[in-house]
């Protein structure tokens, strides 16, 4: 099939201790530290950095959705490889865990100030919970 006559691509997103998707796709919606981008199949090829944040992806029509960590993306026409150092799918979100995180750094925000605070320690810990909850209500 022609490059771009191909409907969909490789989607793979690995963690250091397992694959987690592996699986052909239509779109692909990725959180780069520069803000979030999307792939289609035939994309230009391109490497980036990623950060925390929701990923989400369409399979036959069905929206798919991870909370992933820090790590890198490699986009080709055919293949997007994902290599981040965690991620959830939506189903293995520990909701109440989450909002226990959530309430945590919420806390220490209001805190801030305060000389035992680390504040962008508590904001990252809020972006985090808040991506982890915001996965867990999509896939459900």
């Amino acid at each position: 099939m022609a490059e771009r006559d191909r409907q969909t691509f490789q989607l793979e997103v690995v963690t250091p201790q397992r694959l987690i998707v592996s699986e052909e796709v239509e779109e692909l919606v990725a959180p780069g530290v520069e803000g979030y981008f999307g792939v289609w199949p035939g994309h230009t090829p391109f490497m980036t950095t990623l950060k925390f944040g929701e990923l989400s992806y369409k399979r036959r029509g069905e929206e798919r959705y991870l909370a992933v960590g820090w790590g890198y993306a490699e986009i080709v026409p055919e293949k997007a490889i994902i290599l981040v150092e965690t991620t959830e799918r939506s189903e293995e979100v520990d909701v109440p865990r989450a909002e226990q995180a959530r309430a945590k750094a919420e806390e220490c925000l209001r805190r801030w100030g305060d000389e035992t605070i680390d504040f962008a320690q508590a904001q990252a810990a809020l972006e985090r919970a808040l991506t982890r909850i915001s996965v867990a209500s999509k896939g459900r």
